[in-house]
């Protein structure tokens, strides 16, 4: 292949970002696959992100099979295994990052704007076909949902893995809790790759240029051109314009997309991927889901010749019968494995909803409680546990769940952390490798109690919808009725296992320590990765560590509500 290196893009205020474009080595025009992220472009995966590279290519050979490798960048596609497909592709360093110089503002609109930029620049280039598609993880797919909502003339399609899209309900705030995620990213993910870094930042392998550009600026410089990014969220406590900026119109989104999600994303990648097929303007959309760590199906076989399939289909026109598949493409989640299945609608249409209600000797029941009963504990310890009798039969759940609770508390708030669990028959909990974390629980979903207030318009029974539009806080001691969204799922649940959920205010563990690390994050991995709620300045211990109680019995509704897939007829 032919490769350009620093290719400038200039944008409307006069800026030049930098790209590396990789085309095919015989002259002609060529489809675009883009991407546009601040990670530095020209960092290797193996050098900035080893332990997920040595991880990936050790269970699975094939990613790394037919390729020097060379080029491998975190999270966006490796220009070997595409440009022989006759796909030139173009990678960006977003506004402030790598050899792009600029402020750095993290998914802001003005970064909207630019991939927006680079998406029409692309299509003008000589060698282009002037059809663009976006393709990464991520980063590099959410962005996609945001700059979709602009409608770029020549986006053709785009493949959204692994993408969060409304930046409060998905990424910063969930249930109105504060995710400390963002600014330990930003920390670990971004700044170490600021443009500015110069001399004091890594190398490109390949060419040997600084991966942060060849200018070397003092550290205050550095921290004038970057956003305060965790202390700006955190100054952003409700779904006000600052979140909506950051977030797509769904109306708008229009473009024929792939929408890929991972079970084991609880906390950041699956919910995103869930809502955009569903609400998504596109007539032409479908989803995937998929488990494992949250980059390696982007890089197997099954994950790449799937999205060339829906490339070639929507970026060169091939009549390969891409539109004739199902809508939906799912990894089944088995307590060992994975079993692919196709389906024409999420949620699935054959679902049987089931009630499990919460009963005062700690069981999960069909039947509701008949007699009051109050069930209490330490907001920051153990929570309460309900589990259910073990499952006559297997049993899949597979689709969104929810959960209804009568609550109270000591002081005026509570948080509320609620975990679907699995057990084998001699109560021990079922865990997987999810996309971060090697211990990940079945599901999980949030909510701060004063967040309650439903937008009525969205909701459904299956996936309630909260406005996060104003506080509602608690009279202490006095309960009120809440619904809590639990994020999609996947599980096939052998006969003999039980069912459990336990509700609790603080983050789920599946261990005190487990000595699970990765290089890109701070903290070590004890069942909720890095996607903590743990930011002592959005929860105080004066208001959230107080004692909650559920309240049981007649007119107090205390259940969750599951998805249950029959075997297809």
């Amino acid at each position: 292949m032919r490769i350009e290196w620093d290719v400038p893009i200039a944008m409307d205020d006069g800026l030049a970002l930098r790209a590396d474009v990789f085309l095919p080595s015989a002259e002609g025009r060529a489809p675009v696959i883009l991407s546009y992220g601040p990670y530095g472009k020209g960092l290797a995966f193996q050098d900035g992100y080893p332990s997920a590279w040595q991880r990936m290519v050790a269970g699975h050979p094939d990613v790394a099979r037919g390729s020097s490798n060379l080029y491998q960048s975190w999270e966006v596609v490796d220009p070997e295994k595409w440009v022989p497909h006759g796909y030139a592709c173009v990678r960006v360093d977003s506004r402030g990052a790598g050899r792009s110089p600029g402020f750095i503002d993290p998914f802001s609109p003005r970064e909207t704007k630019d991939l927006y930029e680079c998406i029409e620049w692309a299509a003008a280039q000589p060698w282009s076909s002037g059809k663009v598609g976006l393709n990464g993880i991520s980063y590099y797919a959410m962005n996609q949902w945001h700059v979709a909502s602009l409608q770029p003339p020549h986006l053709a399609a785009m493949c959204v893995w692994e993408g969060s899209a409304d930046w409060y309900r998905d990424m910063t705030h969930h249930g109105g809790i504060l995710s400390s995620f963002w600014a330990n990213w930003y920390d670990m993910q971004v700044k170490t790759v600021q443009h500015g870094l110069g001399e004091r930042g890594p190398r490109s392998r390949v060419t040997g240029a600084p991966v942060c550009g060849d200018e070397t600026l003092s550290d205050a410089q550095l921290a004038g051109s970057r956003c305060n990014f965790g202390d700006e969220i955190l100054a952003h406590p409700l779904d006000d314009e600052y979140h909506r900026a950051r977030s797509p119109v769904w109306e708008k989104v229009t473009v024929p997309f792939l929408s890929a999600a991972n079970w084991g994303g609880q906390g950041l990648h699956p919910r995103g991927n869930f809502e955009g097929f569903v609400r998504a303007a596109a007539k032409d959309k479908w989803l995937e889901a998929h488990g494992l760590e949250h980059w390696t199906h982007f890089y197997t076989d099954y994950g790449r010749k799937l999205q060339l399939r829906f490339f070639d289909r929507f970026l060169k026109g091939e009549q390969n019968g891409w539109e004739r598949r199902p809508r939906v493409q799912l990894q089944v989640r088995h307590i060992d494995r994975f079993a692919e299945r196709r389906e024409n609608e999420w949620p699935i249409a054959r679902t049987r909803w089931a009630t499990l209600h919460l009963r005062r000797n700690g069981g999960l029941a069909p039947v509701a409680e008949e007699s009051d009963a109050e069930i209490s504990f330490a907001a920051l310890g153990e929570g309460a546990s309900f589990v259910s009798e073990p499952v006559p039969g297997e049993t899949e759940i597979t689709g969104p769940l929810a959960a209804k609770l009568c609550v109270s508390s000591s002081t005026n708030d509570a948080d509320l952390f609620l975990v679907f669990r699995v057990f084998t028959p001699d109560l021990r909990e079922v865990v997987f490798m999810g996309a971060i974390d090697p211990h990940t629980p079945v599901a999980q979903g949030w909510l701060r109690c004063s967040h309650r207030k439903l937008d009525a318009r969205l909701s459904t029974e299956h996936r309630p919808y909260h406005a996060h539009d104003e506080i509602q806080l608690l009279q202490p001691g006095k309960f009120v009725q809440v619904d809590v969204e639990l994020w999609p799922t996947s599980i096939v649940v052998p006969a003999g296992h039980r069912l459990a959920l336990t509700v609790r205010g603080r983050d789920y563990e599946w261990q005190k320590a487990t000595g699970a690390r990765l290089s890109n994050f701070k903290n070590e991995l004890r069942g909720c990765g890095p996607f903590l709620h743990d930011d002592p300045r959005d929860r105080p211990a004066a208001v959230f560590g107080g004692r909650t109680t559920l309240h049981l019995g007649p007119g107090r509704e205390n259940f969750l509500l599951i998805p249950v897939v029959p075997s297809k007829s």
